[in-house]
């Protein structure tokens, strides 16, 4: 049982730093350098795509299943960075905001269960070292005027309710 769980959370970890870093590739596609946050961006981005590469090697290493549902996230990453882009550098900075909330919840439930039962302290150290930075792009975020965007509840919202269900979906499929 706590194989299974165990790797429902590499699986669904995986999966959410696949869809970060097509986010953020979606985002500099549009913006490029031209955005006033663009190095912020492209410092998350780098910080993601380590996240990522560390679940792909932790995926191969312990033989789990990765999602099935990865070319879906490919596309649905890189047209929510694309869109956001597209509305402006402060509602890229939501975008962001809004994932990070959800990721911050979700890794901070996930070692609550894992200190809980006391097992996998490697996977726990990665999500907690994961966590941190993943609190400093919402910092970050928000500090370059997330909130400023417009319509930012709706937008923050919706991105939140996507993150929320990506996530129980990549959990099992």
């Amino acid at each position: 049982m706590r194989k299974t769980r165990t790797d429902r959370m590499i699986r669904v970890d995986q999966a959410g730093e696949f869809g970060a870093t097509r986010i953020y590739e979606g985002q500099l596609a549009v913006m490029g350098d031209r955005a006033p946050d663009s190095a912020e961006i492209r410092h998350m981005a780098a910080q993601e795509a380590v996240h990522r590469a560390e679940f792909d090697a932790l995926i191969a290493r312990r033989g789990v299943r990765p999602t099935a549902l990865q070319p879906f996230w490919n596309v649905a990453g890189y047209a929510l960075g694309a869109a956001t882009a597209l509305m402006g550098p402060k509602a890229a900075m939501a975008c962001t905001a809004a994932v990070e909330t959800e990721i911050d919840k979700h890794y901070s439930d996930q070692l609550e269960a894992l200190e809980k039962d006391g097992d996998d302290p490697e996977l726990a150290a990665m999500i907690e070292r994961f966590r941190e930075e993943e609190r400093e792009h919402h910092d970050t975020a928000i500090a370059s005027g997330a909130e400023q965007a417009t319509a930012y509840p709706v937008l923050s919202g919706l991105i939140r309710l996507g993150c929320k269900a990506a996530i129980k979906i990549s959990e099992r499929i």
